[in-house]
């Protein structure tokens, strides 16, 4: 339990020092997060079941050569495309804003930063210190969570990709 308390005091801490924006940023790479794992959870539960169903329906067909057919059958695959998709441009967009609420930290940091040298005079280093730390967590924050969205969104495209090859393959136009 005392473990726990200890996290939560630690991330309280550490949200404090980056200053407002930093948890703005929690909460967008929260929000990042969420949906990317909704996104892995249904490829590997609701995708499969539609794609499963969709060659269902494709093998049901009695005729698949006429133009009628092919319609049909691109049809099919668009909609396990849309499907598949959902959701990837929102989690694309929450990973650009990342590092934008990171630079938005520097600049607020900073404003800090001069704001106490204004009223100082530049010679106090302790009270620029937090102005200094509110201008380099945010990016730093910013940074980790767009790094970490560039690469499951690589993820979830390519597993996308792969299954929507896979069942166009699979679909083919014998019979």
């Amino acid at each position: 339990m005392q473990f726990l308390i200890d996290a939560y005091e630690a991330i309280r801490d550490f949200l404090e020092l980056g200053g407002p924006v930093l948890r703005l940023i929690a909460v967008v790479i929260l929000a990042m997060w969420i949906l990317i794992l909704e996104r892995l959870m249904y490829f590997r539960t609701g995708l499969r079941q539609l794609i499963r169903s969709t060659y269902e329906a494709w093998e049901a067909r009695p005729e698949r050569r006429s133009w009628h057919a092919q319609q049909i059958r691109s049809q099919l695959i668009s909609q396990v495309r849309i499907n598949a998709n959902q959701g990837v441009p929102m989690v694309e967009t929450l990973v650009a804003l990342c590092p934008l609420l990171g630079l938005l930290g520097t600049v607020t940091g900073m404003i800090a930063v001069f704001e106490v040298m204004a009223v100082t005079g530049g010679g106090n280093a302790r009270s620029m210190a937090s102005g200094v730390s509110m201008a380099t967590i945010p990016t730093m924050a910013g940074m980790v969570g767009a790094l970490s969205g560039v690469f499951l969104v690589t993820v979830l495209t390519r597993t996308v990709k792969r299954r929507i090859t896979f069942l166009e393959d699979r679909m083919t136009m014998d019979h």
